[in-house]
């Protein structure tokens, strides 16, 4: 009867630490497996910097698409563009160069 009772105590020994194995290595990869609650927290921080990305893009997309819309309906901002990039000179104008600049 004893050796019953120490074989069930040493059986439920092992089931129980089998389960608490089990439970533990659940809770290890749960954390730090490939979706894990830490790579699943890194992936949202990726997605919010990715959205800030794409909203500044987004923004500059919409400038530009002014930009040229300028440029097709009004023959003064092309020249202004002009003016602007290639520092061109109207025959009359006194071009000023500021050295700090430079």
């Amino acid at each position: 009867m004893k050796k019953e009772k120490s074989s069930s105590s040493l059986k439920k020994r092992v089931i129980i630490g089998g389960v608490v194995f089990l439970l533990f290595v659940l809770t290890v990869t749960s954390f730090f497996g490939k979706r894990g609650l830490i790579e699943i927290y890194r992936t949202r921080r990726k997605q919010e910097v990715l959205l800030k990305k794409i909203e500044k893009l987004e923004e500059k997309k919409v400038k530009l698409e002014r930009d040229i819309e300028e440029l097709q309906k009004n023959p003064k901002a092309i020249e202004k563009k002009a003016r602007e990039k290639l520092g061109l000179v109207d025959e009359g104008e006194i071009v000023i160069i500021d050295k700090k600049t430079r």
